[in-house]
């Protein structure tokens, strides 16, 4: 290993993060065209409908049993960044709060004390492909903040920051920050109790995209404890000061130091999660992230007695109409409305 990387590791479709960070699942399906229920016009014979994870034909129902995704399941203690750079999610939740969005959104979930959601991956295109692609980041929370109210914030592709960046070749290099700031550019705020929303937590989630052969140099941190992962997921490989990571790997680094990066001849993309560790107990179980073992037995206990508030949808995996375009209905009734879908899947270089 070199001075700049640190540990490098190979990545599944799960990713090991480091503190703060919990794990980071990335999602890649090439869905085909869809029936009239917004699920996979396709035979479902030889999944294992229910815990499909096993990527026939290059996707999977999840939990779902007509349509692709994870219906209602309880969360406490932890909170979900959800980066949808292809494809739709729908969402809703024991708050009565729903919403659709992808194709560069972002939805922030605080679960806190409790809540019950699912998120639905509808097909909408009847006649063409639906591909899905996105990352779900688990987050902690500090134990001072693990009971705090549920809430989600919807991070809006267009209020995303996307900068471009030219090499002295002309290459470009695309940074999508989600969370954290770059020079003068600052990402949307995250939810108020978020460890995110503290400026000394220095987080950052970042989505960069490097055209082949692109150089660029990835500043320093700004705290002198926070820790940073690179995952190369798509492209051969990344050059990272003077050593050379191939594609699905994942590579702990320096975040005191600037990085030189380099891709190889062809494009890549890569995540960077950074932040600075909690640096408490962590006792996880399942959908629950506490403290200790008690605390998780105690989580159990409560959702057993209360379900969090309850489940006020029809279904367990409630799917919004097919006409409507990306919104959110907020707990407190308040509703955005974003228009609709684009109309064409963004490229990699250009979200």
């Amino acid at each position: 290993m070199s001075n700049s990387v640190l540990q490098t590791v190979p990545l599944g479709s799960q990713w090991p993060t480091l503190d703060p960070f919990l794990f980071c699942a990335h999602h890649h399906d090439d869905y085909p065209p869809a029936n009239e229920s917004f699920g996979p016009a396709a035979s479902l014979d030889g999944r294992q409908i229910g815990s499909d994870f096993a990527q026939i034909d290059g996707w999977n129902m999840y939990h779902g049993s007509s349509v692709p995704g994870f219906p209602q399941h309880p969360h406490r203690g932890f909170e979900t960044v959800t980066f949808v750079r292809r494809g739709v999610v729908d969402h809703s939740d024991s708050l009565g709060a729903a919403g659709r969005f992808g194709q560069g959104d972002a939805q922030w979930m605080t679960a806190g004390s409790g809540v019950v959601h699912s998120e639905m991956f509808p097909l909408l295109d009847a006649e063409g492909p639906n591909p899905l692609q996105l990352f779900q980041i688990w987050l902690n929370l500090p134990a001072a903040d693990k009971f705090v109210d549920a809430h989600f914030t919807m991070l809006w592709g267009d209020d995303i920051p996307k900068l471009a960046q030219s090499d002295s070749d002309g290459l470009r290099t695309t940074v999508t920050m989600v969370a954290g700031a770059l020079g003068d550019t600052q990402a949307p705020q995250p939810p108020p109790n978020s460890w995110a929303a503290r400026p000394e937590a220095d987080i950052a989630i970042w989505h960069i995209a490097m055209e082949g052969g692109a150089s660029w140099e990835l500043p320093p941190a700004v705290g002198p404890d926070t820790l940073r992962t690179l995952y190369l997921f798509e492209g051969p490989q990344l050059h990272i000061d003077n050593e050379e990571i191939g594609s699905s790997t994942g590579a702990v680094v320096d975040a005191s130091v600037p990085l030189a990066l380099r891709a190889g001849p062809e494009p890549v993309e890569f995540m960077m999660l950074q932040g600075r560790p909690i640096g408490e107990p962590v006792a996880q179980y399942g959908p629950f992230v506490m403290n200790t073992e008690a605390e998780i037995r105690a989580a159990f206990d409560d959702y057993n007695r209360t379900e969090f508030g309850g489940w006020p949808w029809p279904s367990n995996d409630p799917v919004h109409l097919e006409a409507k375009g990306r919104f959110a209905k907020h707990a407190d009734g308040r509703v955005e409305e974003r228009g609709p879908l684009h109309p064409a899947q963004p490229s990699p270089e250009s979200n």
